[in-house]
């Protein structure tokens, strides 16, 4: 498994030569809330949409 270095590498290097700073950032960020979705699921850390709509509604 990668280290976080080299995953931020990784996405660093998929950017474009002309990607700002802010760019990049949104896509380090996006990658870090993929990696932790994905762990939360395998974990069983989810919620069905149903769910989700009820505690909205229960406020």
């Amino acid at each position: 498994m990668p280290t976080v270095r080299e995953q931020m590498v990784e996405v660093i290097n998929s950017q474009p030569l002309d990607a700002s700073y802010d760019e990049i950032m949104r896509e380090l960020a996006f990658e870090r809330m993929v990696t932790h979705g994905l762990a939360d699921s395998r974990q069983k850390r989810t919620m069905s949409n149903e769910e989700i709509e009820r505690r909205i509604q229960s406020g």
